[in-house]
Formats: structure tokens, C-alpha cells, sequence
């Protein structure tokens, strides 16, 4: 596993941390060693932990990528939605340990697992892609949707609105907020909790009641790569 992704499996739940030392950009290799590291986790049959470094769970897509413009960008943003769409269906459990910041990509994910626990603090949670000059993407507009309160979803997504860990329990970015000496051992106490489930009952389930919003991001994440290339020539 690349370094700035590790992978550790303890009974039947894998923990994913996220440490790039700086604020866990979700470059082309960052997103490369996380889907490895689900399938390693889909393999083993364990629910996941996800998690980030303290002080930031992620700031979204490197920039530096980002701004080139190219091919590497398309591909960069496809593929961190389809990386969204793998964890919304994933067929085990999914807790996100949200350390710190979420922003723009970062706060996209959260909304894409079974449960969030958020550290207390003061942390954005944002979706900043209207502040910074950017419509927001087809497949961002659908994660957003199926997570988010409706109040909430607009001015998330149409107002780039920053929450707090605890106005973003009420939105919809965060199921609960503990302090940080507390955030691993909760994590890993709902993991082990959901462990318990019927395996194939809740794969099944999740499957049947995000059906709509999986099709939406699928078609959303085909509309947003077509029109990047389209605009690539």
C-alpha cells in the first residue's frame, strides 16, 4: 500500500487512514491507493473505517492537478466520483472517521458512507465549489441530494455554505460529533457494532434504498466526464 495511504485490519473491520502530511489532497495517486485499498477491504469481507490525519480528513482534489486543465484532470475527477459511488454501494459497512477539515471532494465522500462521526472543533465541512468559481458537478448535485436535509442541500450546493462539525450533524454531512481523544475508539466501536448485521441483508438493502441516487451519480459522473472532454477537444 503507497505510504500516504495504510490499510490495517483488525478482526473484521479494516481501518483506511488517509496522511499525505499536509492536508490529504485526493490526488490521482491518493484516490488510486484508497480504491486499492477498499477492494483489499471488499476481499477481506470487513467493514471499513475511513479516516484522515488529525486536524483534516481532506481538502478535496489537489489543486495543483486541478488547475492543469488536461487529461489528468478529468481523469482525477472522474475518478474520485466513481470512488464516491464504489463507497455509497460498498457491500460492508462504512464509517468515516471526519479528523478535521472536509472540504469541496473531502465533504463529498462523508456523504457517501453508512456512518460519520465528526471531531469537535473548530472545522469546515463545505462544499466550496461556487466560492471558488466552479458550477458544481452533475454527480456532486446528486450525492449532495440523497444525504443532505433540503434546506441544507441548497445552501451547501448552491451557496458553498460552511458548517461547523456541529450545524453539520443537523444538515447532513455528520451523523454525531465527539471530542478527539474519543473519535477512534467511537469509530471503531459503531464498525465493530454494524459488524453484527446480517452481511448479505445489508448489502442488499443498501443497494435497494440508494438505487435512485446510485443511477443518478452514475448518469451525473457520464454527463460531467463527456462535457470535460467535449471541452478538452
Amino acid at each position: 500500500m503507497d505510504e500516504i495511504v495504510s490499510y490495517t485490519l483488525e478482526g473484521s473491520v479494516a481501518t483506511i487512514a488517509m496522511d499525505d502530511g499536509k492536508v490529504n489532497a485526493l490526488s490521482p495517486a491518493m484516490l488510486a491507493a484508497i480504491d486499492a485499498a477498499f477492494e483489499r477491504a471488499r476481499n477481506d469481507a470487513a467493514a471499513v473505517i475511513l479516516r484522515g490525519r488529525v486536524g483534516t480528513f481532506s481538502a478535496g482534489f489537489d489543486l495543483k492537478v486541478l488547475r492543469g486543465g488536461g487529461v489528468e484532470t478529468v481523469e482525477m475527477i472522474v475518478g474520485g466520483f466513481r470512488l464516491a459511488h464504489k463507497i455509497l454501494s460498498f457491500p460492508r459497512p462504512v464509517v468515516i472517521a471526519c479528523t478535521g477539515h472536509a472540504v469541496a471532494m473531502g465533504s463529498f465522500l462523508l456523504l457517501c458512507s453508512d456512518h460519520r462521526i465528526g471531531t469537535a472543533g473548530e472545522f469546515r465541512i463545505v462544499a466550496n465549489e461556487v466560492a471558488i468559481g466552479l458550477t458544481m458537478p452533475h454527480a456532486a448535485v446528486e450525492i449532495c441530494r440523497q444525504r443532505l436535509t433540503p434546506a441544507a442541500f441548497n445552501r451547501a450546493v448552491i451557496l458553498a455554505e460552511t458548517f461547523t462539525p456541529d450545524d453539520a450533524v443537523a444538515a447532513g454531512f455528520l451523523d454525531q460529533v465527539v471530542p478527539m481523544d474519543r473519535l477512534d475508539d467511537v469509530a471503531r466501536s459503531a464498525a465493530e457494532r454494524f459488524t453484527q448485521l446480517n452481511a448479505e441483508a445489508h448489502a442488499a438493502s443498501k443497494l435497494r434504498a440508494r438505487a435512485q441516487a446510485l443511477e443518478a451519480i452514475a448518469a451525473g459522473i457520464e454527463a460531467d466526464e463527456a462535457g470535460m472532454r467535449a471541452f478538452l477537444g
